[in-house]
């Protein structure tokens, strides 16, 4: 009798696990029919980049993205310094591919309930080895997603929502990554720091490299050509 119930225990066990993976499933889904209602855009921004080794100004920025995962950063000097991971601010490049949906629980961010949802690639080889993402449920957003890569290390990105939520689109993104994984893009140089100086109390973080884009305005389906992104 007493194995019987540790079997019977077991298998409602096994059914709870399944039941949540479809639930992490289903709501992901919904996320990406969001994030499906944009087939391109023009973003018109201002970026901030914080790298303890450069020197970086504000800069003005147009971000172009169209479907399925092309992506481009262009300030106003024509450049781009974004870690080759940043591809991740677009949430599509995220959810592409096949992949395991995990229920990992709950939290509550600005007042906000958050559903925590893992993501395991099916691929064994492929570069994401595991993204976590932040969903907030009711209104079907990515707060926030943390992803670890074979290539490209780790690093997180977070969004602020306002008049664009209807598109899943942020007024503000912050992408964190580490500075070990950043590299200059060639015929670029700027002033930095060679990493001679003696960490203080101040730049105990310097290893950790941040941009900031907050959005003014977005023109949203209005198509763009392949041209942009070459």
């Amino acid at each position: 009798m007493m194995k019987r119930k540790f079997f019977l225990l077991i298998f409602s066990g096994c059914l709870s696990a399944i039941a949540f993976a479809q639930d992490a499933g289903s709501l992901l889904q919904k996320v990406r029919d969001k994030l499906n209602k944009v087939n391109d855009y023009e973003a018109t921004g201002r970026m901030k980049t914080n790298v303890s080794f450069l020197k970086v100004p504000e800069a003005d920025v147009k971000v172009y993205f169209k479907k399925p995962d092309n992506l481009r950063i262009k300030n106003e000097k024509g450049i781009s310094l974004v870690p080759k991971g940043a591809v991740s601010i677009s949430l599509n490049n995220l959810l592409k591919g096949n992949y395991t949906a995990l229920d990992a629980g709950s939290d509550v961010i600005d007042g906000r309930k958050i559903k925590i949802i893992k993501l395991l690639p099916v691929d064994e080889n492929a570069d994401i080895v595991l993204s976590t993402f932040y969903v907030d449920e009711s209104r079907l957003l990515v707060l926030k997603a943390k992803t670890t890569t074979r290539e490209s290390g780790s690093y997180e990105v977070e969004m602020n929502y306002g008049k664009y939520a209807d598109y899943a689109l942020p007024d503000k993104m912050v992408f964190t990554f580490n500075t070990k994984d950043y590299k200059l893009p060639k015929g670029i140089t700027f002033d930095y720091d060679d990493g001679s100086k003696k960490k203080t109390e101040n730049n105990v973080n310097s290893n950790k490299g941040r941009v900031e884009i907050s959005y003014s305005a977005y023109i949203i389906n209005k198509g763009l050509p392949d041209s942009v992104f070459k």
